[in-house]
């Protein structure tokens, strides 16, 4: 089996892990930080918005089940791409909605997926995502990873992530695991 990866920042990591955790044709979703400049990254540390980092997950994914496309857009309909540094109260450059793409077609989709979401109007205000080049990725500690489903009862996770997750079963049933 051809696997691709897809890294993107859309806010806190647990929100967005939790949403793509779901979807047929991802086979891991990792937390972690990526697209600053400082090495070897911490919670703690990119925690103060000076690293440069983002809070991010990186998804490997089969393409003849989920494509690339199609992850970008659950991905735009999962979040707010119009609120600058800033997801709800998560508020840092380490909130900031981005995609760090792996190739120059992931690169070509993604600004066509903008470019067909602002035609289309779906949000009232620009998207204001950032598009850069993958960078090296840090895995976040591990009780980081699958946050939400070993955390379902925190209020964290009742406020903010369950309605995402609805969301995402409203929007996207068919893409549903």
């Amino acid at each position: 089996m051809q696997t691709e990866i897809a890294t993107f920042a859309g806010g806190c990591f647990w929100c967005t892990e939790a949403v793509f955790e779901q979807i047929k044709g991802v086979l891991k979703v990792t937390s972690g930080y990526t697209g600053g400049t400082f090495k070897n990254q911490t919670y703690t540390e990119i925690s103060t918005g000076r690293t440069g980092h983002a809070e991010a997950i990186q998804i490997e994914f089969d393409p003849s089940e989920v494509s690339f496309n199609d992850l970008l857009y659950i991905f735009f309909m999962t979040h707010d791409p119009t609120t600058l540094n800033r997801q709800g109260a998560d508020v840092g450059t380490q909130y900031r909605s981005a995609i760090f793409y792996h190739s120059d077609a992931q690169k070509e989709i993604a600004h066509k997926m903008i470019e067909l979401i602002e035609k289309e109007k779906i949000y009232k205000n620009p998207i204001v995502t950032e598009i850069s080049p993958s960078t090296i990725f840090y895995k976040a500690e591990d009780y980081h990873q699958n946050y939400y489903f070993n955390n379902k009862f925190q209020p964290y996770c009742q406020v903010v992530i369950n309605p995402k997750l609805e969301k995402l079963r409203k929007l996207f049933k068919e893409k549903l695991k």
